[in-house]
């Protein structure tokens, strides 16, 4: 089954399927395909709660059909857990580039799309664990009692993705601040063309960050320097 551009049906053989040793799979498998539903689309709020819910959805249904022995169900779901922890960092950062493409021409931050853009940065780990957090609920009964465990010990831990957001706006802000004693300010006009279709600037960016992850390993070693 295809749903918000993920195949369930993928992820649910896999976790079925798992063993005690996969645990680093799982979670590497889970990233990407989180990080290939949230390129899909327009990366609004609405559209990263549609995707982690289906992702966590089918982590839990397979994790319940496992009967391998012995498995430690709440292990598994803390990798998967980790897995979309992982592609809302790239979210994290997609935002961070593009707002920081608009500070860099002038643009405010008190600019109503932007400090919605910001506003919605600061609310990422919030909205991540509000996703997990209903869409676990939904799960049978054997699953809640796990899930409850990892998502009480994440929020003690804190994630990745709440880490990274907090860091970004502090650094935005500081920057529009500086911006702003240096005389640098966009005009509206300009400052409108740039919000224009905000959500959609983030998918491209999140898109070509994949990309050069991908290519960058291939130029960072043709480029380093033979020890003599």
């Amino acid at each position: 089954m295809i749903k918000a551009g993920i195949d369930q049906d993928a992820i649910v053989k896999m976790f079925s399927e798992a063993t005690a040793k996969q645990g680093e799979a799982l979670r590497k498998a889970v990233s990407e395909a989180t990080l290939k539903a949230l390129q899909g689309r327009e990366l609004t709020m609405e559209n990263i709660r549609k995707v982690l819910k289906t992702v966590t959805t089918a982590a839990t249904a397979g994790a319940a059909q496992n009967v391998a022995s012995p498995i430690d169900i709440e292990a598994m779901l803390t990798k998967a857990f980790a897995g979309m922890d992982a592609a809302l960092l790239q979210a994290v950062e997609a935002n961070r580039k593009a707002l920081q493409q608009f500070v860099d021409q002038g643009a405010g931050l008190q600019e109503k799309q932007l400090k919605g853009a910001l506003a919605n940065i600061e609310k990422m780990e919030d909205t991540f664990f509000a996703s997990v957090t209903k869409a676990a609920q939904g799960a049978s009964g054997p699953m809640q009692g796990p899930w409850e465990h990892v998502l009480s010990a994440m929020k003690l831990k804190g994630t990745d993705t709440g880490a990274q957001a907090t860091q970004t706006v502090e650094q935005l802000l500081a920057q529009t601040q500086t911006a702003l004693r240096e005389g640098r300010a966009a005009t509206a006009k300009t400052a409108q063309a740039m919000l224009d279709g905000y959500a959609a600037l983030v998918s491209g960016v999140l898109i070509g960050m994949s990309e050069g992850l991908q290519s960058g390993g291939a130029e960072a070693s043709a480029a380093k320097p033979k020890k003599k």
